[in-house]
């Protein structure tokens, strides 16, 4: 594992997995650490629910996410030494679990205000930022 500091001092750019450097306000650097928020959301949303069968749809979710953030945070070099990439496989596995989610709640007729417990309202916020990672 690697030290999580660098001791290169800031000069406002950033290492990629496989050296080359960019600046820290590249929006790739926005689009990993929102990877990132994600994921540490969706391990509170696992945290706070006791179904297993959800437990396991949000690990899979997790582990996904973090070999697209490895990505994110890659170069062309580095990408060549990730023992994973997110590829058609890994998509469609997570369009079935929405399709299943989504038949065993039913179509929405109307918005939904987060709050009606715990885990549903930590959903939520996961929610909101998948969309902000989505947008990046």
């Amino acid at each position: 594992m690697y030290r999580i500091y660098t001791r290169t001092g800031d000069k406002g750019t950033t290492a990629l997995y496989g050296g080359s450097r960019i600046e820290k306000d590249h929006i790739r650097v926005e689009a990993y650490g929102t990877v990132d928020e994600l994921i540490s959301q969706l391990g509170v949303c696992y945290a706070t629910t006791r179904d297993a069968g959800l437990r396991e749809s949000l690990h899979h979710i997790q582990q996904t996410l973090f070999v697209l953030g490895a990505e994110l945070a890659s170069d062309a070099r580095g990408l060549t030494r990730l023992s994973q990439t997110v590829g058609e496989e890994e998509i469609t596995a997570l369009e079935r679990l929405i399709d299943r989610n989504m038949a065993e709640s039913g179509p929405l007729k109307q918005f939904v205000i987060p709050g009606r417990n715990l885990a549903s309202a930590q959903l939520h916020v996961a929610r909101t930022q998948s969309v902000g990672s989505n947008a990046c």
